[in-house]
């Protein structure tokens, strides 16, 4: 294999393929990245058997050819490369890859392509398209609340579905650790109507996320019951789903909260941030607010550090009401709130709380109390 191709183009793609190699594996061959040269292009792939991202590049090939290399090693020699630099990729047998770019020389052991595992995509009977903006306020809004928590591992992602609601079909992503949830929904793309229920793990979500940076145009997505495959432009994404059943939690959205607090969110945030400061992670960063009318007080009690009191003014006009959160669960759901007001429905202080973004109401949170 004999290639020459532009620096900057090299290191774009490695970017996108290296990330899903992990740092630690079992098989060697897993630690690489599959480079093809074959028609004025090179191919790259890697995969951690769950998840495969290939990309092609144009390249100038005088000789075709495969083979593999540790791919964080590779994306780290090119990282270091000057900018706009020309780089020649060159492999004499299988054995090594001779890398020169200006008066650089790097010499990389190479392992067979031959036993470079392939995912097999098989038949995806369901495809459509949905605008990059649209895919990625989908993840944005909801990947904060994707559990950690490995025996609950159908929580593990987010969960994909389309509704009808109010005559309208919508793409729905919804994701929920036990402690809060996040739902929020754009119009269904042609085509997706019959897909089926999938969960994305967690992984494949954060990759998709990156590649959707900056991105404008269409994103196409293919599905099967265990698989996705995800194409923008010269990037292809494909990862397993996960096996299970996403939990019914239209049952735990609440249908009955009719205490109503509109506060500057902002605000809020920083005095959420300010006062959870000496909060002890033992008490579970524990907050508690209590509402008049008009007026909003949070406060934190720390037995080995002391207390912290902070008044906000809000709108508010039913009884007093108090209520208990975790901080950090409680600053998560602040961050998805782009307008200048969030507004909080409430039940009594052992019920779910709702959240709403004042000016976006397909995106809905839910907050679990806790006892302060």
């Amino acid at each position: 294999m004999k290639v020459t191709l532009e620096r900057n183009h090299l290191l774009k793609s490695l970017g996108h393929v290296h990330r899903v190699v992990e740092r630690r594996n079992t098989y060697p061959i897993l630690a690489n990245v599959l480079i093809e040269a074959e028609d004025n292009a090179l191919k790259l792939r890697a995969t951690d058997l769950d998840i495969e991202v290939t990309e092609t590049v144009p390249a100038m090939v005088s000789t075709s050819g495969a083979t593999t290399v540790p791919a964080h090693t590779l994306f780290e020699i090119v990282r270091k490369l000057a900018d706009g630099a020309e780089v020649h990729i060159e492999t004499d047998g299988a054995e090594q890859m001779r890398i020169n770019s200006g008066r650089s020389r790097f010499f990389l052991s190479c392992l067979s392509p031959d036993g470079f595992p392939d995912l097999k995509s098989g038949d995806f009977p369901h495809e459509f398209s949905i605008p990059a903006p649209d895919l990625a306020g989908l993840i944005a809004r909801t990947q904060f609340a994707i559990s950690n928590e490995e025996t609950r591992y159908y929580l593990n992602g987010i969960y994909f579905h389309t509704i009808e609601e109010n005559g309208a079909q919508l793409l729905r992503a919804a994701a929920t650790d036990g402690h809060r949830l996040a739902r929020t929904d754009v119009a269904a793309p042609a085509g997706s109507e019959a897909m089926p229920g999938i969960i994305v793990p967690r992984k494949a979500v954060t990759e998709v996320q990156k590649l959707l940076d900056g991105v404008e145009g269409d994103v196409e997505i293919e599905l099967s019951d265990t698989k996705i495959r995800i194409s923008l432009g010269e990037v292809v994404l494909l990862s397993k789903l996960i096996e299970g059943t996403f939990p019914d939690y239209e049952r735990v959205m609440p249908k009955n909260n009719d205490k109503e607090m509109q506060v500057d969110t902002a605000g809020f945030s920083a005095a959420v941030d300010r006062v959870s400061t000496i909060a002890s992670e033992r008490g579970g960063k524990a907050v508690k607010l209590s509402l008049n009318e008009g007026m909003l007080e949070l406060s934190v009690t720390n037995p080995e550090h002391g207390n912290a009191t902070e008044e906000l003014p809000v709108h508010y006009e039913d009884d007093s009401f108090e209520i208990g959160f975790n901080a950090r669960y409680l600053l998560d759901i602040l961050a998805q709130i782009k307008s200048e007001n969030a507004v909080f429905l409430f039940g009594d202080s052992g019920a779910p709380t709702l959240v709403r973004d004042e000016k976006e109401a397909n995106a809905l949170y839910v907050l679990m109390p806790m006892r302060v």
